[in-house]
């Protein structure tokens, strides 16, 4: 059973940073590439970066640029999303995404329905 499962998230004051993982188990996503998305109440899920199977290439919504960093390590099979310089408008329930084969397209991984498997979330709360 493939999985996909995200740490990391809590409650933090603006200006901060946390660091969210997604592990991983199942198979093996070392030649996929994935993503982070997230949603905040009543809105839709919202792209926030992707990172190809390598690392090599690396895309990020224009509101998180230069605040977050998405990273992996294929050896453990885990992706991560730093975030630093947190705003209350960071606040949502931040998902990872894989894709199931090797496709890779900067404008299409912005897009939620690209990705094969999904994880269930973790809460990101920034207080003002």
């Amino acid at each position: 059973q493939v999985q996909l499962v995200e740490s990391g998230g809590g409650l933090v004051q603006a200006g901060g940073s946390l660091r969210l993982s997604c592990a991983a188990s199942g198979r093996t996503f070392s030649s996929n590439a994935m993503g982070w998305f997230r949603q905040a109440p009543g809105t839709e899920r919202d792209f926030v970066a992707t990172i190809s199977w390598n690392g090599g290439s690396r895309y990020y919504a224009d509101s998180v640029k230069g605040r977050f960093t998405i990273s992996r390590d294929n050896a453990k099979n885990t992706m991560y999303l730093r975030m630093d310089s947190l705003k209350p408008e960071d606040t949502a329930v931040y998902y990872c995404a894989a894709r199931g084969d090797s496709f890779y397209n900067t404008q299409a991984m912005m897009r939620p329905e690209i990705y094969d498997y999904w994880g269930q979330g973790t809460q990101v709360t920034v207080s003002s």
